[in-house]
């Protein structure tokens, strides 16, 4: 049962990347965060929530890929949009003027970073409803939270994206997996 979810189903190879289950929790704070303390008709709420949608689609999408470069490609999309998400979350605390933590004050902090990173260990692949604790009801907190969480999935889809263009340089692309199975089936 290790590769299939709650239901029996077989799961994706993506789903077992702490590069993309983190990024789950992102997107379910933003869309909570944005309900509670951004304009619903202000033009930042739209980007915020589709660049956290973004960040995370475009790791599975990319998975699906035939090519390998695709993938990279689409690995590079998630991680522009989380760098721009991180980027709404700093000009959100800069104009809320909202401090924002060193690492260290907020693992001490939020203990709902912990929690977060316990449920994302606990299993190979996030369960349907992986029950992440509440977003905090302060807003110094929750600023500070969600931008420890893109910062950690930024590090990890950077590695993703690394280790993926690593097995492209090893293994080559699709064009010259199809170039030499060509070659094979022609005998040259």
């Amino acid at each position: 049962m290790g590769n299939q979810d709650d239901q029996g189903k077989k799961k994706a190879g993506y789903e077992y990347l702490l590069a993309y289950k983190v990024t789950v929790p992102i997107y379910d704070y933003t869309m909570e965060f944005v309900k509670r303390w951004v304009d619903p008709y202000s033009r930042s709420k739209d980007q915020m929530e589709q660049g956290a949608r973004s960040g995370t689609q475009n790791i599975p999408e990319g998975y699906k890929q035939q090519s390998l470069s695709g993938y990279i490609r689409l690995a590079g999309v998630a991680r522009g949009s989380l760098e721009e998400l991180l980027k709404d979350y700093l000009a959100f605390a800069r104009q809320n003027r909202v401090e924002v933590w060193e690492k260290e004050r907020v693992m001490r902090e939020i203990g709902e970073i912990e929690e977060i990173w316990e449920i994302l260990k606990k299993t190979p692949t996030l369960p349907s409803n992986p029950n992440f604790p509440d977003l905090p009801k302060d807003k110094q907190k929750a600023v500070n939270l969600l931008i420890t969480l893109i910062n950690q999935a930024n590090y990890l889809i950077d590695k993703l994206i690394s280790s993926l263009k690593e097995k492209h340089m090893k293994e080559g692309g699709l064009s010259e997996k199809l170039y030499k199975a060509r070659k094979k089936f022609r005998g040259y």
